[in-house]
């Protein structure tokens, strides 16, 4: 397995891992490396150890910078600030809805990058021709969100301290509002969003921090013992409590048929339990031609049944 050393360029920045090739870097030193984006100065913050993946390639640390390469790279600071200027004043002339947030140029002065911010996609190919003219040399615009913004520019939080992305946050983890249900916050947008709009980095503080040693599973936690305490002694005073008589239970209902019986049987018979239709001397039911009468239907028809009838 290779060794390798981690390099930073930008503070706070990501760390990427270089071979020494030789070159006695230890952490502290200011390193001159062949980067992507051509010839960079570099702070070494981790000493040499194994890579994690060693089928990958690694690029080589050039040498260890001089007076000369420091007093170059403060010299691009200008050149970036007027960079950015100069964009600033174009790209309000073009009137492109993006916001410059900030310059990059290489230590070899042949590439210049641009970050900004935007809503959407911007068409740029008319600043960026007025950026190489200006300027002779190559140009490329980075769009960056909202954290990466403030991670940029800086400022100060809600807690009344500079946000933790500027000071020492090398990447952003996902934040979920599950966190702050865990930690039982106010569920206020306006309390758990930060500068740039988003749910606070600080809310995983207390919620699976990498650094953070967490509980072997079957370990016993203070808190965890003083819960479990509490709930058997609850338990026990409400076994000591009378039970609440249970309520008196609804008496079934019957079955479809039986209801269906039920309904048939009623209607056949009044009040006194007899039927509705049977005389009142004899008790016996009328005929059915009285029935037709009480519908409506002439005597005529009540005639001929009875006829009928006696046939």
């Amino acid at each position: 397995m290779p060794d390798v050393v981690g390099v930073r360029f930008k503070q706070c920045g990501k760390i990427y891992n270089f071979m020494p090739d030789g070159v006695k870097a230890k952490p502290g030193m200011r390193v001159i490396v062949e980067s992507e984006m051509g010839l960079s100065l570099g702070l070494v913050v981790k000493e040499r150890h194994n890579a994690e993946q060693p089928d990958q390639q690694f690029k080589k640390i050039l040498r260890i910078a001089t007076v000369r390469d420091m007093e170059t790279d403060r010299g691009n600071r200008s050149l970036e600030d007027e960079a950015k200027d100069f964009c600033v004043k174009r790209a309000k002339g073009l009137k492109l809805p993006m916001k410059i947030v900030g310059t990059e140029a290489t230590l070899d002065r042949k590439r210049i990058i641009f970050y900004f911010a935007a809503e959407g996609r911007i068409d740029f190919r008319e600043l960026v021709r007025d950026l190489a003219s200006r300027f002779k040399t190559r140009i490329e615009m980075r769009q960056i969100g909202v954290r990466d913004e403030v991670k940029s520019i800086g400022g100060i939080g809600c807690c009344g301290r500079e946000v933790c992305c500027k000071v020492f946050l090398t990447s952003f983890e996902p934040i979920s509002i599950r966190m702050a249900k865990k930690q039982a916050l106010v569920l206020n947008p306006g309390k758990l969003s930060g500068i740039c709009g988003r749910l606070m980095c600080c809310l995983g503080y207390e919620i699976g921090q990498p650094g953070r040693k967490q509980p072997a599973s079957g370990e016993k936690v203070a808190e965890d013992i003083s819960r479990a305490e509490t709930k058997s002694r609850d338990e026990k005073e409400r076994g000591k409590t009378a039970a609440p008589a249970p309520a008196p239970k609804r008496p079934a209902r019957p079955s479809r048929p039986k209801r269906r019986a039920r309904k048939e049987k009623a209607s056949q018979s009044g009040p006194s339990g007899r039927p509705d239709n049977a005389k009142k001397t004899g008790g016996q039911e009328k005929p059915a031609a009285h029935k037709k009468k009480e519908q409506g239907k002439p005597f005529s028809k009540r005639k001929r049944f009875w006829r009928k009838k006696k046939k």
